[in-house]
């Protein structure tokens, strides 16, 4: 038995066929997103957590994990804190005795969670790109679909008004055939892109929550070891 779909697509006309093809070429483009993404996210979900247990290992020299060959945003964020405070500590450090303890003061602290915060909203960028693509595809697989609707309703008036009555089922068929397969076409374009949507977004957004909540606990682990107490 013959695909619905593929007998709506081969009977229509040119502009027909254009419509099918668009919405083919969406449909592509969202699934390639969607399986793109999701892979990117469950490795750097798998990565962060790997990184996260061995920061929780070594607690008591926070800056010693040396990580320069990864690359994903939970070593970006721990490769950026060690930089900057290390920097600092030598910033610090400059003046005074090599005997005395380097310390970080409130302000250089504050710095420090602002310089990630930064980095973090990088990344959470990155996550977020090309989302609005699939994002246009929930809008525009329908209004595709639409069109294509619209379109073979008019071929089917037009071809009601010619003469030859052979021709003319022909065409009607034809016609309504084009109207219904772009409809459905739209629709199974369209719900596919608007799942894989929430999807990442709704990953991305966890991925983030992630990403503060290691850095928050990667510069409390800095400030315990390397602040400034206060002494009142």
């Amino acid at each position: 038995m013959s695909n619905p779909l593929i007998v709506a697509y081969t009977e229509s006309d040119f502009i027909g066929k254009m419509i099918f093809l668009a919405l083919l070429l969406l449909s592509m483009v969202s699934w390639t997103i969607l399986i793109q993404k999701g892979l990117a996210f469950r490795l750097i979900k798998r990565k962060g957590r790997d990184l996260m247990k061995q920061f929780d290992a070594i607690k008591t020299q926070p800056l010693s994990l040396d990580i320069k060959t990864e690359r994903h945003p939970f070593s970006e964020i721990y490769q950026h804190l060690k930089d900057q405070t290390l920097l600092l500590l030598r910033k610090n450090q400059t003046g005074f005795e090599e005997e005395k303890p380097v310390i970080l003061s409130t302000s250089d602290i504050d710095l420090i969670h602002s310089s990630l915060s930064s980095t973090i909203g990088h990344h959470s960028k990155s996550l977020e790109s090309y989302l609005y693509i699939l994002s246009t595809v929930v809008t525009l697989g329908p209004f595709l679909g639409l069109l294509g609707t619209v379109w073979g309703i008019l071929t089917t008036f037009a071809a009601m008004s010619t003469r030859d009555s052979g021709q003319t089922s022909e065409a009607i068929l034809s016609g309504l055939a084009m109207a219904l397969g772009t409809t459905i076409l739209g629709l199974l374009v369209a719900i596919p892109a608007l799942i894989a949507y929430n999807y990442l977004k709704n990953s991305s957004r966890e991925l983030q929550m992630d990403m503060q909540d290691f850095a928050s606990k990667a510069v409390a682990t800095v400030e315990v070891h390397y602040r400034k107490v206060e002494i009142t």
